[in-house]
């Protein structure tokens, strides 16, 4: 099977569980896109906080994942490829990691896969209280103005073409045009 079946595949099944979960968690998450990021701040695996609010002016990319995760642990190195790719004064990656215990596990996660994106750290779950989480992954996209554009269940291949370009699209002109 091809890595992109096998992406279909999964996603797939994500749609299926939530589906068969009820449409409530679903419409309380996707009432969010068109609307203002709620605001947080979480800190890093430096220490350092990171405020939402600080990073008006970029597209946001906010990953809400945990350590346990396969599929999330599979879509990762498609988010570094894709934080290679657009890293810089206009894009940014926040990926929340959903673990409420071991630090340390968190940081095995990111070293064994080589992530260089900040991933932070909220013990108390507050991205998935505010953000209507209903699975992991789970991912936001926020635009400028740090209102949500897109809000993507399940995980994806964030470095295909069709994400490039919508992606580009993003940046260019404000408008995200779904994959």
């Amino acid at each position: 099977m091809s890595a992109r079946a096998t992406w279909r595949r999964r996603a797939g099944a994500v749609a299926v569980i939530l589906a068969v979960g009820g449409a409530a968690g679903c419409q309380r998450s996707g009432g969010l896109v068109g609307k203002r990021a709620p605001e947080f701040s979480l800190t890093d695996l430096s220490g350092h906080a990171v405020r939402l609010a600080n990073l008006r002016g970029r597209i946001v990319f906010l990953n809400v994942w945990a350590t346990w995760c396969e599929p999330c642990r599979d879509e990762m190195p498609s988010m570094q490829s894709l934080y290679e790719r657009l890293r810089g004064p206009d894009f940014e990656i926040l990926a929340v990691s959903a673990d409420q215990g071991d630090r340390q596990l968190v940081e095995r996660f990111v070293r064994e896969l080589g992530l260089t994106f900040p991933v932070l750290l909220d013990p108390d779950l507050q991205i998935p209280d505010r953000y209507g989480v209903t699975g992991y992954p789970e991912t936001f996209l926020l635009d400028r103005n740090g209102r949500i554009v897109a809000h993507e269940i399940g995980p994806r291949d964030w470095d295909s073409r069709e994400s490039h370009a919508a992606f580009q699209r993003l940046l260019e002109r404000g408008e995200w045009p779904g994959l």
